[in-house]
């Protein structure tokens, strides 16, 4: 039987197709509420030059079919054979974050309970997944200290000598050495987690309220005591709950950008009307997006259509992408926020319903609230766009090649040590250095210099002063020089850079400078033929971030050297009051504000007694010839 046979001996009940090629390999999967229908409508596509399903029906060369029940059975079955087999015609779900779950070994002689980013099939149960992350670690945490259910490697397989410090700090229950616990006291503990993780709060403090009284009757105080403690825990956790019930639904939400075929997702999760995470998706290199015939019915609409252009279909996009989210998951949220409407919207609300054990809601809401948060995330979606795609981040290496390339430099580019000078009207002139390494800024070796030979407004000199004495340091302490020195500035800094190391008889030192406003380096020996840069280089970008934090730590600096005098100027004042004076005063009270609040007692903890006495005159009144003070009341 050929292919198109195959095709045409199909039945009509509902299940999933898988497509082949020609090495028997799975090329796409989808499912049907009639096989034979859907699976012939691509014969119709391909026959009108549909982009996407003339290519698949050109690879196919095969058809094979399981036939299920209901579309219910159908979608579950689609995810899960999507999952196993990554057939490239499908959506495939590439996630950049995975979530922890809680497993619980349930196969084990003695369960233990851990924090897992993985699913297996080992006979375990597992619990989640949990967002933020460290929750799973809280919730284990609380496990441990509450029901004594241990995350050890230990094999408890076999019974050990004595048991570890977790045991003595009462963690665990001991499984690991003979009569420290009892199988039923370990198995009544793990029902004990089993109802915790499943939500069962009231079911686990009935239990443990019943418990309770037994070992009150029977006297067994300590016992009855721990159960106490337990239904406290259990209780204050259920409260919780309920008014994050009341402040609002489980909701998640989803945005997205598309572009160049290229498509960034964002969703939101939300607990308890707060967003508590979220969840960042991305798909690159896509032009063949899914583009599957949508209609149950395309084979018999519209015989004669022209063929569709090859674009983004967000419906069938959310229908694949919410299938392989939501239907392995073990908590489905109340609520599904989704920007557009798909066809099986409905058959996989019902399916996730049926799976959560109450109603779930997959809305596609056009106004209001619910619509804001559906526009909140696609701004989000929007800007990790950006991030991925538009400024993709190359390798340290590839830079660093870019930068030599674009500044000519004789050596791959380790270490940039860049300098700016900064002052208001040539008043309290510093210079910072600021070093970029093997791909991030070393702040450790940041350095600031207060410019000492150079009265008035003259950057030029004062880049030489700076120049002279950060090189002649290291050539005096034998350091290696920088693979290149990067001044904030135009051709003048840079000459006067160049002049300072030419006095320190330093030669062939790579040397640039970067102007401001137009973005142009400069690089010695090459003045005349600037190096003009992409404001979307990556090259520039790095430039522009060096000297922006240069300029950042030298404009810092001389702010707080500013602060300084203007703070100092008032108690330079006061008569007896010297400088050394007043930089102690200032360094201990933090401020000149500080100093005029501070009582007696405070001041001549810092000053003399006299000294004291002057400033407390100075800023709140006279001193009578007892030396008591007499104050005025100021009304502002």
């Amino acid at each position: 039987m050929d292919f198109q046979q195959k095709i045409r001996s199909l039945p009509t009940t509902p299940g999933v197709y898988l497509y082949k090629n020609a090495e028997g390999e799975v090329i796409y999967v989808g499912k049907a509420k009639s096989l034979r229908s859907r699976v012939r409508s691509y014969l119709l596509d391909a026959a009108t030059q549909d982009a996407k399903t003339g290519s698949l029906m050109r690879e196919a060369c095969d058809v094979e079919y399981i036939v299920v029940e209901n579309e219910r059975e159908a979608l579950a079955l689609e995810n899960n054979l999507i999952k196993q087999k990554k057939p490239r015609f499908n959506i495939l779900l590439r996630d950049d974050k995975t979530y922890p779950y809680i497993k619980l070994t349930l196969a084990d002689r003695f369960p233990k309970v851990f924090v897992t980013r993985r699913l297996k099939k080992d006979g375990s149960v597992y619990y989640g997944p949990y967002f933020p992350g460290n929750l799973a670690h809280r919730t284990v945490d609380l496990i441990h200290r509450s029901f004594l259910i241990p995350s050890c490697k230990i094999d408890l397989a076999r019974y050990h000598s004595r048991p570890c410090l977790q045991y003595y700090i009462k963690r665990c229950l001991g499984p690991c050495v003979r009569d420290l616990t009892t199988a039923e006291t370990y198995s009544e503990a793990v029902r004990d987690v089993q109802l915790f993780l499943e939500g069962r709060q009231g079911d686990l403090a009935k239990s443990l309220r019943a418990r309770m009284d037994r070992a009150a009757q029977e006297q067994q105080y300590e016992a009855a005591a721990k159960y106490r403690d337990l239904i406290s825990t259990v209780e204050d956790l259920m409260e919780r709950q309920r008014i994050a019930a009341a402040e609002g639904d489980d909701i998640d939400v989803f945005g997205f950008h598309y572009e160049n075929h290229m498509l960034a997702v964002n969703l939101f999760h939300m607990r308890g009307g707060r967003i508590l995470d979220r969840r960042e998706l991305f798909w690159e290199d896509l032009p063949e997006f899914e583009l599957m015939p949508s209609s149950e019915s395309l084979a018999s609409e519209q015989q004669h259509r022209p063929a569709r252009s090859l674009e983004f279909d967000p419906g069938l996009f959310f229908a694949a992408l919410l299938k392989q989210i939501y239907i392995d998951q073990q908590y489905v949220p109340r609520v599904i926020l989704v920007p557009v409407d798909f066809e099986e919207r409905s058959a996989l609300e019902e399916l996730l319903s049926e799976k959560r054990g109450s109603k779930v809601e997959i809305v596609v809401p056009v106004r209001g609230e619910k619509r804001s948060l559906i526009d909140l995330a696609a701004k989000n979606a929007r800007q990790i766009y950006d991030q991925r795609f538009r400024v993709m981040k190359p390798s340290i290496r590839a830079i660093q090649e870019a930068l030599q390339d674009a500044l000519t430099l004789p050596d791959l580019p380790k270490r940039v040590e860049c300098f700016d000078i900064s002052h208001i009207q040539g008043a309290e002139t510093v210079a910072s250095m600021v070093v970029w390494e093997d791909g991030q800024m070393k702040k450790s070796d940041y350095r600031k210099f207060i410019i000492r030979t150079v009265e008035g407004v003259d950057d030029f000199a004062s880049m030489r002063e700076v120049i002279t004495r950060r090189y002649k340091r290291v050539t005096g302490e034998k350091q290696k020089m920088p693979s290149l020195v990067l001044i904030d500035g135009g051709i003048g800094q840079l000459h006067a850079a160049a002049e300072a190391l030419e006095s320190l008889e330093i030669t062939n030192q790579p040397l640039a400078s970067i102007a401001k406003r137009e973005e142009i380096i400069y690089v010695h020996g090459q003045e005349d033929e600037p190096v003009v840069l992409d404001r979307h280089s990556p090259v520039l970008h790095l430039v522009q971030m060096i000297r922006d934090e240069s300029h950042r730590f030298a404009v810092t600096f001389h702010r707080k050297r500013r602060q300084m005098r203007d703070r100092a100027s008032e108690l330079l004042e006061i008569p007896g009051i010297g400088a050394l004076t007043t930089r102690r005063l200032v360094e201990h009270f933090g401020s000149v504000r500080a100093v005029k609040e501070a009582e007696p007692a405070a001041l001549a903890a810092v000053v003399t007694p006299a000294q004291a006495a002057a400033i407390l005159e100075h800023f709140r009144g006279e001193t009578n010839p007892k030396g008591r003070m007499i104050t005025h009341e100021v009304t502002e």
